[in-house]
């Protein structure tokens, strides 16, 4: 029944897990335990407690399943849930920043470009450290899970206006701290 499901949407997945085939939600783990991790690292910049984020969160995602309506894509229930209980955990936490065993996945780039690739993404991150909370969670909101303003404004309760000018602010802070970098060079010749 996994093999099967595999290649299909989410919502059929879910919908096979609450039907009571709980061992289908290994596939919905499967699916978003990078990106989830990458939100969890966006709040704590601190492998372990991503790693903690993303497990607890996937405990409190089956728990609620049964609370998804099905009148939206899966991915921006389960991006809210994640974004809501961040929030809540970085209230709760003290934060120690680490960013140097964080690798963003990206399943595209060649050997030869690695070492510039992950060169970048340590900038990036380095970067991305200094941001304020709400133009951080945007940004990544908007760029790495790719969602639609409209989207981004359910999760967070930000009106898009405020979205489009955080992820403005927050594209010419990055751009203005990565300036005279590798990264830069590599934005301007790509």
């Amino acid at each position: 029944m996994i093999k099967v499901l595999k290649e299909k949407s989410d919502e059929l997945v879910v919908r096979s897990v609450l039907n009571g085939n709980s061992s289908d939600f290994e596939i919905i783990v499967n699916r978003y335990k990078d990106r989830l991790f990458s939100i969890g690292y966006r709040f704590f910049y601190n492998r372990d407690d991503a790693e903690d984020f993303v497990q607890d969160l996937f405990v409190r995602v089956f728990e609620r399943l049964d609370s998804f309506r099905f009148d939206a894509p899966f991915r921006y229930w389960l991006v809210r849930i994640a974004y809501n209980y961040g929030i809540n955990q970085k209230k709760s936490k003290v934060i120690e920043l680490d960013v140097s065993d964080y690798e963003m996945p990206d399943s595209k780039s060649s050997p030869e470009n690695k070492p510039i690739r992950d060169e970048i993404i340590a900038l990036l991150n380095e970067s991305m450290k200094d941001l304020p909370d709400n133009y951080r969670i945007c940004i990544d909101l908007y760029f790495y899970w790719q969602l639609p303003y409209e989207q981004i404004k359910n999760i967070t309760g930000i009106p898009v206006n405020t979205i489009k000018s955080n992820v403005f602010r927050a594209k010419s802070i990055l751009r203005d701290s990565l300036r005279g970098t590798v990264a830069e060079e590599y934005y301007e010749m790509h």
